[in-house]
């Protein structure tokens, strides 16, 4: 098979080696993916490839791609093979795409200025592509109109809009519904099957498992296993990757029943007949909830159907168009918390961790000596206090956003894709996590996921939602 993407040596320097030095070969039609936990250096390893490191950081090694082969130290020579020989689906999609511009504007630009396509053709193509992954309806809006899962994939359908062979694509399910992912996985088999190449960065293990091909599985900067994907997953030799494994959901023990609360007990939250509109479709009505300390309530359901919407309500960040939320008497409202699943939405950009957390602990009147035990339980070096949020990953800064949450001592927590950008491992320590807090601080928590066996697993009981925004994709 024909070598579309050579990496010889690549290493990652900061104040220190970030990742070690680490070759990899991706050849057509063969997908490799890199898989490891948040913060392994996974994501630093593949933007020294594609010459995207944040600023500060510098790679060494060398790549070839195609017929151009790369000095990565000089720093030069990536930007003309952006679009035309590497398509890029980045990890933040809200971040990637422009604020300004409507989906199909995005994807249009490929065609236009890369391929070269007249402008009628490149809206037309534009369009198919946005039909293709469900969004034929989406066309006409802007970023912030869309979920999660939408914005993932129109980031995707505008990484392919160019035409390169070779695709890198970080977290390319991060967020997505079990159908929206499986088409985003037949999207991506789909590329090499057309004898592209396709280099995946990911946590998902199951992901991995069905991209097959190679993989290297990536552990505090090293590559600590490689080769084809069946035998590494299939008889790991190394015990992290082993570790991995034993941490998906699916093989998470039973829960024990919890003990019936009884019926006097005065609800953190009450909604009545809630219904919400958006873009003139309905995405819910009629829907009640009665949630009391310290329950687990968990909520799945395709992308787009309106559990994060719903979630916002209860919280008071959305209006309803119909019905009433009341929430507990004389609790403070800054104790009603969101966890967000895009945690760069939540952090001010320019400003750094360390800085973040003290403001709120000085508007708050917190107590400061809680930041460190909660650093250590939650796995978080005290060094990234320093760094502004752009500069630790994602998974990192949904930890902080955890944090952040927990200082404020909530009575409500609405946990929205609170396990999307982390690892099977971490992900687990996080609802282990989440799941204390509940039982230890009465705190009663909403989890909205996508993820229908680690919502069973997690909650006390569940709720299904399926809008009109997804009868398809709930019918396929």
């Amino acid at each position: 098979m024909t070598a579309l993407l050579v990496a010889e040596e690549v290493a990652v320097f900061g104040a220190r080696l970030l990742v070690h030095p680490a070759s990899l070969t991706l050849r057509a039609g063969r997908p490799f993916t890199i898989l490891g936990e948040t913060g392994s250096g996974k994501s630093l390893l593949a933007q020294a490839i594609i010459g995207t490191l944040p600023r500060g950081l510098r790679a060494e090694g060398r790549v070839t791609i195609g017929d151009t082969r790369l000095d990565l130290k000089s720093g030069r020579g990536h930007r003309a093979l952006w679009g035309a020989a590497l398509g890029v689906l980045p990890q933040e999609p809200w971040l990637a795409l422009d604020p300004t511009m409507r989906a199909r504007e995005q994807v249009e630009e490929g065609y236009r200025f890369v391929r070269g396509l007249p402008a009628a053709q490149s809206r037309v193509r534009a369009h198919a592509d946005l039909a293709a992954l469900g969004l034929g309806e989406a066309g006409g809006k802007l970023p912030s109109e869309l979920s999660g899962g939408m914005a993932q994939r129109v980031a995707f359908a505008a990484a392919r809009a160019g035409g390169a062979r070779v695709v890198i694509a970080d977290e390319p399910t991060k967020g997505l519904d079990v159908f929206r992912r499986d088409e985003v996985i037949a999207l991506l088999l789909k590329e090499i099957e057309d004898g592209g190449g396709l280099l995946t960065i990911t946590h998902d293990l199951e992901l991995a498992r069905r991209m097959g091909g190679d993989i290297a599985v990536v552990l505090e900067g090293r590559i600590i296993e490689q080769g084809p994907a069946a035998e590494v997953l299939g008889a790991p030799r190394h015990d992290y990757t082993k570790r991995l494994i034993k941490a998906d959901p699916a093989v998470w023990p039973e829960r024990h029943a919890t003990a019936p609360r009884a019926a006097t007990t005065t609800p953190v939250l009450r909604a009545t007949g809630l219904g919400k509109t958006r873009g003139g479709q309905l995405l819910f009505s009629d829907r009640d909830l009665t949630v009391l300390p310290g329950e687990i309530v968990g909520i799945t359901g395709p992308s787009g159907c309106g559990k994060s919407t719903f979630g916002d309500i209860l919280l008071g960040l959305v209006p309803p168009d119909t019905g009433t939320v009341t929430r507990a008497e004389g609790v403070a409202r800054a104790r009603f918390q969101k966890l967000y699943q895009d945690p760069p939405a939540a952090f001010p950009q320019k400003v750094s961790l360390r800085r973040a957390l003290g403001d709120l602990v000085r508007l708050h009147g917190l107590d400061a000596s809680r930041i460190s035990p909660l650093l250590e339980r939650l796995r978080l070096s005290p060094g990234l206090l320093e760094r502004l949020p752009t500069q630790v990953s994602g998974g990192e800064l949904q930890r902080f956003a955890l944090l952040r949450i927990l200082l404020l001592d909530p009575v409500f927590l609405f946990a929205d894709e609170p396990t999307s950008r982390l690892d099977l491992i971490t992900q687990q320590e996080t609802v282990e996590l989440l799941t204390e807090v509940a039982r230890e601080r009465n705190c009663a928590v909403l989890i909205v996921s996508h993820d229908v066996e680690l919502v069973r697993k997690m909650s006390d009981r569940r709720i299904m939602f399926a809008g009109q925004l997804d009868t398809a994709a709930l019918a396929a």
